[in-house]
């Protein structure tokens, strides 16, 4: 069982790759480097009432910076590793990262870093560190201040001066500062003008105790389409889902259904879902709307996803929903264990 974190140790600041730290190329923006100088730079640009409020912090570079549109479940593992290899000696971690799949990343670190019990928050930007008008210097200092935060005890995302759960956000803008939302929970906390606040009652850590249980599988597997991701369109035919989920190497599947959670009324669909279920292959329903949860039942329409053995995501976001899936498939659990789990909130995912 861990003492806690040491309040007096620096930040640990990962940098995996992203806008934040491109630069401009003669084709375009790349990867830059010498990203602990540059960011020390463009925190020196901050009024000096703010740069006073920032922890001491040092820099660690992964050893391949990537866009993120490149991140695969192999990246997420080894990230995790890194987290559960330095995390001892550092009072919070900051991840900086790509925003394509950051909300990707952030679900998948919850799960495999069950229990942290201090700050993980994963920031990025929409425009590079040293571009007029960057966003990336103000994420950067108040991830940086939430890190300090021994309350905070979780995997978040801290971007546009808001602080949210890591496996209940997505990516909503493609070009706007404030690129995320957490559509069916409520901020962590905020950037209130030069202060950072955490709202009570709403964090891990005001729910549940104990030490950190991280479970760290191997992903190698399942990186590889071990997963699938399936949105119901009209006209969508029971071979179309053959070919998905009767293929060997899948084992599991998000299924992006209509509304509260309907499906057409086709007896061949509702057989190939029955098939891939009783193959114990793990499938999962959430609703195509954003916002709102699935609920099986409420029409008829969707009655078929349960006697098919489908589970229910309630509210979980498409990411979170596919990195638990990840994440269970690599364990070695029974089936009804792996089922039971999947319908149990263990990050405060749903």
């Amino acid at each position: 069982m861990t003492a806690g974190p040491d309040l007096d140790a620096p930040i640990l600041v990962i940098y995996t790759g992203g806008t934040l730290g491109m630069v401009q190329g003669p084709q375009g923006l790349t990867p830059g480097h010498d990203i602990e100088a540059r960011l020390r730079r463009a925190l020196a640009t901050l009024p000096p009432a703010r740069q006073a409020s920032l922890p001491a912090f040092e820099v660690l570079e992964t050893d391949r910076p990537i866009d993120s549109s490149s991140a695969t479940p192999r990246d997420w593992q080894a990230l995790a590793a890194l987290v559960a290899r330095h995390y001892r000696r550092h009072a919070g971690i900051v991840i900086l990262h790509g925003t394509d799949t950051l909300a990707w990343t952030a679900s998948s670190l919850a799960f495999q870093l069950q229990g942290i019990d201090r700050p993980v928050i994963l920031t990025g930007a929409m425009r590079p560190l040293e571009a007029e008008g960057s966003d990336a210097t103000a994420n950067v200092a108040d991830a940086l201040r939430f890190a300090m935060t021994p309350r905070l005890q979780e995997m978040t995302i801290c971007f546009a001066g808001r602080l949210l759960r890591g496996c209940r956000t997505r990516k909503w803008q493609t070009q706007d500062a404030a690129a995320f939302e957490s559509p069916n929970l409520a901020p962590l906390g905020e950037r209130v003008d030069d202060e950072v606040v955490l709202y009570p009652g709403r964090g891990l850590a005001d729910h549940q105790r104990g030490a950190p249980r991280f479970e760290l599988p191997d992903y190698a597997p399942l990186a590889a389409g071990g997963v699938v991701r399936l949105a119901l369109w009209p006209g969508l035919e029971a071979w179309q889902v053959e070919a998905w989920l009767g293929d060997e190497r899948v084992k599991g599947a998000v299924l992006e259904v209509w509304g509260g959670g309907n499906l057409p009324d086709d007896p061949a669909l509702i057989g190939a879902l029955a098939r891939a279920s009783g193959e114990g292959k793990l499938l999962a329903a959430l609703s195509q709307c954003p916002r709102g949860a699935v609920a099986f039942g409420d029409y008829a329409a969707g009655q078929g996803l349960s006697d098919a053995g489908v589970l229910s995501a309630e509210d979980m976001t498409p990411e979170a929903t596919f990195a638990k899936l990840v994440h269970l498939l690599a364990q070695p659990l029974e089936e009804h264990e792996r089922r039971g789990r999947f319908l149990t909130p263990l990050v405060g995912e749903r």
